[in-house]
């Protein structure tokens, strides 16, 4: 399709991407930019959210894309280190992402910002940090933009240490998340004092993150229960948080019905909320309800819709290999891999559909739940008002360094009193 590149597009495609960006797409038309922008756009409308959709494959990416498009806002690409990392089970990764995007902006036309997050970083070790050291920096050489620090599996004093360890890493134009309290529903709840904690830790040192993530009361894959996120909790943890200037990010979206994450855009300063495994449902064509759950028949299987999305034949191709692995529901994701090429290798028009079909539910979200609508022309202004691709940080310094050693940190920690919730396997 033939874009229509208007001139404030053309200032901001020459000053506002990144460096990383202008180096592998000298000749792009694409305005890949830092996960910041996105934020500065969300804040400068108001009680908006974009979407983070996690791009588990090319038809994810491709109809959030165009929804972006419609819906004229900002929006971010991600993949998390469970989904697109060493041990990945999507074919989309750290290091091809920003390729698939690059290509698609410029097939499609796409004016809209677009930023290319790396989710869930998890460090859980100094074995971890020791290799986050060396990969995080090829992660930005193959066109990442934004890096969400997931380090929440450790003790809060670790957890602070492991994120100061590793920003050398990061570009300092770069979006940056950091997260407190891992994603395990209505157990290990985040409060205001490990928060605080936190982000009060990492200002002392001089670093500013875009977004935190809480543990408050959602999961991750196809909620269980009707539970859900807690509103008030992330309320009153924002508030805390305010003289800080750092936005939510809400993570595990599928499972929480459009009014409740209405009222997450309302009552919080999120700005930021990841959709991952509703995304992946819809392009497969099964059927999900307003929640983004996928639902089940009778007998407890996922219900394919006729005519929609992936082939019927394919579709039960890949029922039939996940049976064979003994897989449960939640296991589904792992067809990513071993099915992407095959689901590539559809005819057009069920390729087609399967992007449309993510699309429409996409543009619905954005414009009709997170209030999104038309906040493209504030992010491009906030790189014209920069004039760079760097659009510094929204805080400043308010802790004293001398406070916040390795040692007192470690001393301060201990005075912390929480509940982690159960161990376990936590991840995306």
């Amino acid at each position: 399709m033939t874009a229509q590149y208007s001139a404030d597009f053309e200032k901001a495609l020459q000053v506002g991407r990144p460096p990383n960006i202008r180096k592998l797409f000298p000749n792009s038309k694409a305005l890949i930019v830092s996960g910041k922008v996105v934020d500065r756009a969300m804040i400068a409308k108001g009680k908006a959210i974009t979407m983070a959709a996690n791009g588990r494959n090319y038809f994810v990416i491709r109809g959030v894309l165009m929804a972006a498009q419609r819906a004229n806002c900002p929006i971010i690409i991600e993949i998390a280190k469970s989904e697109g990392g060493q041990k990945a089970y999507c074919a989309v990764n750290y290091w091809n992402m920003a390729r698939i995007v690059d290509a698609l902006c410029n097939e499609l036309g796409i004016t809209v910002p677009v930023a290319i997050h790396a989710d869930h970083y998890g460090i859980k070790s100094d074995k971890d940090l020791k290799a986050a050291m060396v990969e995080i920096p090829t992660m930005f050489e193959a066109g990442i933009t934004s890096i969400a620090i997931d380090a929440s599996h450790l003790p809060d004093d670790q957890n602070l240490l492991a994120n100061l360890a590793i920003n050398p890493s990061i570009p300092a134009w770069a979006g940056l998340e950091t997260e407190v309290g891992e994603i395990k529903g209505n157990q290990g709840l985040s409060t205001v004092e490990e928060a605080l904690f936190l982000i009060r830790g990492l200002n002392a040192r001089g670093i500013f993150p875009d977004w935190i993530a809480l543990n408050n009361g959602t999961t991750h894959g196809i909620e269980a229960s009707d539970a859900g996120i807690q509103v008030g909790l992330t309320a009153e943890i924002h508030q805390a948080l305010a003289p800080y200037r750092v936005n939510g990010a809400q993570h595990g979206t599928s499972g929480n019905s459009s009014e409740r994450l209405r009222e997450i855009a309302n009552r919080t300063v999120t700005t930021k909320a990841n959709v991952a495994t509703a995304l992946q449902m819809i392009s497969w064509g099964l059927e999900v309800n307003d929640y983004g759950n996928a639902q089940l028949d009778a007998s407890g299987n996922f219900i394919k819709v006729a005519g929609e999305g992936m082939t019927e034949e394919l579709w039960a191709e890949m029922v039939a290999y996940a049976e064979s692995k003994g897989w449960k529901k939640g296991d589904y994701k792992n067809l990513n891999l071993p099915f992407e090429n095959k689901l590539l290798a559809q005819p057009a028009d069920v390729r087609e559909r399967m992007a449309r079909r993510v699309e429409e539910f996409a543009c619905k979200m954005l414009t009709e739940v997170f209030d999104a609508k038309d906040t493209a022309p504030l992010a491009i202004e906030a790189i014209l008002k920069a004039g760079s691709h760097d659009l510094g940080p929204k805080g400043s310094p308010i802790e004293k360094a001398a406070d916040w050693t390795d040692e007192k940190i470690v001393e301060r920690a201990k005075t912390i009193v929480s509940d982690k919730g159960p161990e376990g396997n936590f991840e995306d």
